[in-house]
C-alpha cells in the first residue's frame, strides 16, 4: 500500500448527525479531503490537543500516552488502512523494545493519540478514491475551524470577551481549564491571542 500523509485541517459540527462532529482531513500533497464523523467525546480530545489547552487532569488520551511512555512505547504511525460501509479502520503502529506491533484503533481515538505523540497520519489511495472530495472553502462562511494555518485566521471582531481585562480573561481560562470547559476555555484563548498580535 502506498502511504499518502494526511494533515488535521479541521473538527465542524456535523451537518448529517444530530450531536456528531466532522473532522476532516487533508491530503498533505493534493487537494483531496477526507470527511470522518466522530462523536463529540472524541472531538473534545482532538480539539483540547490542537487548541493547545492543558486539563487540569489527564483525560483518557493523555492516560495512554502517560502509560505508554511510561512502558517505554512509542506511537510510530498511525494509518487509516480500510473504508467498508461508511466506517474507516484505523491502526496504531507502536515500537517497544526494538519490536513493531500493530494495534486496532478508531479512527477518531487514533488520529487523537497522532496528535499527543507528534506522529503522522496516513491512508491509501485507494480510499482517497473512495471517500476524498476536493472542497471550495468560502473561508468567511466555512463551518470547518482550520488548525493548518492559525495565524491567518479572520478573528471576529464582536468577541463575547472583548470588554474583559487580560487579568479577567486569564483567571476565566483558568477556571474554564479547570471546569473542563474546552469549548469555553479555546473562545478566550482566542481572544488573548488576539489582544498579543
Amino acid at each position: 500500500m502506498q502511504k499518502i500523509r494526511l494533515n488535521i485541517l479541521g473538527l465542524s459540527v456535523s451537518q448529517t448527525q444530530s450531536g456528531a462532529y466532522a473532522l476532516v482531513l487533508a491530503e498533505e500533497n493534493g487537494e483531496r479531503r477526507i470527511p470522518i464523523i466522530i462523536g463529540p467525546v472524541e472531538a473534545q480530545a482532538i480539539a483540547i490537543q490542537l487548541e493547545g489547552l492543558k486539563p487540569p487532569r489527564p483525560l483518557t488520551h493523555d492516560l495512554i500516552k502517560n502509560m505508554a511512555l511510561a512502558f517505554n512505547i512509542a506511537l510510530l504511525e498511525v494509518t487509516i488502512y480500510k473504508l467498508e460501509e461508511g466506517i474507516f479502520y484505523s491502526e496504531l503502529l507502536c515500537e517497544m523494545d526494538g519490536k513493531e506491533i500493530k494495534i486496532d484503533s478508531r479512527t477518531s481515538d487514533a488520529v487523537a493519540l497522532a496528535l499527543r505523540f507528534r506522529c503522522p497520519i496516513y491512508s491509501s489511495e485507494d480510499i482517497l478514491k473512495k471517500a476524498g472530495i476536493v472542497l471550495e472553502i468560502d473561508d468567511e462562511n466555512s463551518p470547518v475551524r482550520s488548525y493548518a494555518d492559525e495565524d491567518e485566521q479572520e478573528e471576529s471582531e464582536s468577541s463575547t470577551y472583548a470588554q474583559y481585562s487580560l487579568n479577567e480573561l486569564n483567571e476565566m481560562l483558568n477556571e474554564a481549564v479547570k471546569n473542563e470547559d474546552y469549548e469555553k476555555a479555546s473562545v478566550i484563548r482566542d481572544e488573548l491571542k488576539k489582544r498579543k498580535k
